[in-house]
């Protein structure tokens, strides 16, 4: 697709977004994955604390409006802009959805329920969906190339900050607005971009990703009916790159390629930082089994990222434990499931007395594997860099291991029937079923 060379960052995100057309076979299989996912931990996570108190102040819709958008997990049904906040907290409530090193976050939550929740109000089908979720999920990846990782390293959350811009590109392209209505909604999101990483480890970094898809929504929404917004608030003067970190670089945002390419699906229930320090320590039981009486102490090699994200030393609640790497590593030695992390895994005594025996040491690089040491009682020493950052390159075995993911997270809920007849549904995905079906296969009978 051919840009002006003079185009500026939000038009250029905007034209993007707007001329996305028919995808890829493997581009749609890796969305067509990244759906089957968003459902399984909306569905693991449909019942948690934080959903369930917006469930409770949010007002219900007539289940016979066809304007109205269901609850995943829920006999609910919603104003669309309150399914897309339900849904979209829900879907990130576990951390336990995939990510994107480029955005440093979690673009599929950002997108998906605004998605659903529009398709379903405007009767679409399940391949119009799709394209508007890669037209959104790119555009979240385009942004934060464009504007590095300095916003992250000041204290944006990403999935709430770039992933408003990106459920606005997202619903754009479902309404089929044209490039400089687009560039409207992503003014509009820019005022709405919202999301800091002080509440990692609380109920707020999940409403993070549900703002992000109803503001996303409602900029679409209100651009499609000639709402006024600065067309480059991302570029201009005091726009969104000024005020989050200074730079905006427009050619690599724009440059050719696919970012849903690199996307990575979580199996651990935790930050992604974490995840390589887990994959290291269990490489290393299974080289050499040891027990938690053996270990004299583990050392983690971690780097600024870390350190600003995920070491919370003693954490009390099971949502702070997703963000403590000594913690993790204590339940990781000690054989705990680390697909569902609760209070009660904060106040495990062998995991406490154990993380005592965690250091942290910052001499880490940022991009690479994190070095895990173990050294022994006996005088012995393990070591052990997982690399948890190359996505998998056999879409079929990605593809299994996610459907057991699925199975674990929606049979509670759904019951093995139902989540047997919705994980089929995904699996041999129908693209010109209406969203509207599937979203109903997500609701208990």
């Amino acid at each position: 697709m051919s840009l002006s060379a003079t185009a500026e960052l939000t038009l250029g995100l905007a034209q993007r977004a707007a001329a996305l057309g028919e995808l890829p076979q493997d581009i749609r299989e890796r969305a067509r994955q990244s759906l089957l996912d968003w459902f399984a931990v909306t569905l693991g996570g449909c019942g948690e604390a934080a959903p369930a108190a917006l469930l409770a102040i949010l007002p219900a819709g007539d289940p016979g409006d066809p304007r109205t958008a269901g609850a995943v997990g829920h006999d609910a049904r919603l104003g669309a802009l309150d399914a897309a906040l339900l849904n979209g907290t829900s879907s990130h409530v576990l951390d336990f959805d995939d990510v994107n090193l480029a955005f440093l976050g979690h673009a599929s939550v950002a997108v998906l329920a605004a998605v659903l929740a529009l398709a379903e109000q405007r009767s679409r089908s399940v391949d119009d969906a799709l394209v508007a979720y890669v037209a959104g999920y790119e555009t979240a990846c385009r942004l934060a190339v464009a504007l590095g990782p300095e916003p992250y390293q000041r204290g944006f959350h990403a999935t709430g900050t770039g992933g408003t811009f990106a459920a606005a590109a997202s619903c754009a392209r479902l309404l089929a607005l044209d490039a400089e209505t687009t560039a409207r909604a992503l003014g509009i999101a820019a005022s709405q971009a919202a999301g800091l990483k002080c509440n990692f480890g609380t109920m707020t970094k999940s409403l993070h990703a549900g703002k992000a898809c109803q503001s996303g929504l409602l900029s679409a929404l209100l651009a499609e009916r000639g709402f006024t917004a600065d067309p480059n608030a991302i570029e201009a003067e005091q726009g969104f790159a000024a005020v989050s970190g200074g730079g905006h670089d427009v050619q690599a945002a724009l440059a050719d390629g696919w970012h849903l390419r690199a996307n990575l699906f979580k199996h651990h229930a935790s930050c992604f930082f974490t995840h390589s320090t887990i994959e290291g320590l269990l490489e290393l039981q299974r080289e050499r089994p040891f027990g938690a009486g053996e270990v004299a102490e583990v050392e983690i090699h971690v780097s600024d990222v870390e350190l600003g994200t995920c070491v919370i030393p003693e954490p009390a609640t099971g949502l702070e434990v997703k963000f403590s790497l000594p913690h993790l590593a204590a339940m990781t030695i000690l054989g705990r499931s680390t697909a569902s992390i609760t209070d009660e895994d904060a106040a495990d005594a062998a995991a406490v007395a154990l993380r005592s025996r965690v250091v942290l040491t910052h001499d880490g690089e940022p991009g690479t594997p994190t070095l895990v040491d173990v050294r022994l009682s006996d005088g012995s020493r393990l070591s052990a860099a997982h690399d948890v950052d190359t996505p998998a390159a056999d879409l079929d075995a990605e593809g299994g291991r996610l459907a057991a993911k699925f199975t674990v997270l929606a049979e509670p809920v759904l019951g093995e029937q139902r989540a047997d007849a919705l994980l089929l549904a995904l699996t041999e995905l129908d693209g010109a079923r209406p969203v509207r079906e599937l979203v109903r296969a997500a609701q208990p009978a």
